[in-house]
């Protein structure tokens, strides 16, 4: 049992830590994202620099990294109902860190926004929709993609600790927590260009590069 846990998790890892964006870029338009934009290995960069088409698929991916990692939880053995969302949970953490810190691309990956918002969609699915509103509109009111990621994080942790019938359960309690403070972690440089007014803003209707 411990072996197949411990297998689980490394899986998640790898599956989390799989760079679509670069490996998109380098292969379909001889571009590495890392080198333009805002030099990160994420959806929004690929979006800026590779255009809408390319920054939907990535972004996508990037999404079933964190929802495959939860559902790989189905392959544990033995394990009863009421701990399954301590692994579910776990799990999901496993394949964001995966996408923070990829060991293909030497520890330098995304912010982990997409692959987070893939385990909620499996696990929290309220609070995935809370998120995604809460998203798009400061988005479509600031075009920040950063501040509205961010400020998606804290009212999923709020609709978990209001709305969840779970929250109660440490595993649940820790991932909610666990997710802004991952997020605004992952946006410590977003968050001194919001303050010194020089964030940028996104665009889909051409490439740009920014940050």
């Amino acid at each position: 049992m411990t072996i197949q846990i411990i297998s689980l998790f490394i899986a998640a890892y790898l599956i989390g830590a799989i760079p679509f964006s670069v490996w998109i870029g380098k292969v379909f338009f001889g571009k590495d994202i890392r080198k333009e934009g805002s030099g990160n290995a994420g959806a929004t960069n690929t979006f800026r620099v590779l255009g809408t088409v390319a920054g939907a698929i990535v972004l996508i991916l990037d999404i079933l990294k964190g929802a495959t990692a939860v559902l790989l939880s189905k392959f544990l053995n033995n394990v009863d109902h009421s701990n399954l969302i301590f692994y579910q949970t776990g799990l999901g953490l496993t394949a964001a860190i995966g996408h923070i810190y990829p060991v293909y691309l030497r520890f330098k990956g995304g912010k982990g926004v997409a692959t987070l918002f893939g385990v909620v969609l499996i696990i929290f699915p309220i609070g995935a929709l809370s998120a995604v509103a809460a998203f798009t509109i400061i988005f479509l009111t600031t075009r920040y993609v950063s501040l509205g990621s961010m400020i998606a994080s804290v009212v999923f942790m709020f609709s978990i600790f209001l709305f969840d019938e779970r929250r109660n359960d440490l595993p649940v309690i820790v991932f909610a927590i666990a997710a802004p403070v991952i997020v605004f972690y992952t946006h410590r440089k977003n968050i001194q260009r919001l303050l010194n007014g020089t964030e940028n803003k996104i665009s889909f209707s051409k490439k740009s590069t920014s940050q």
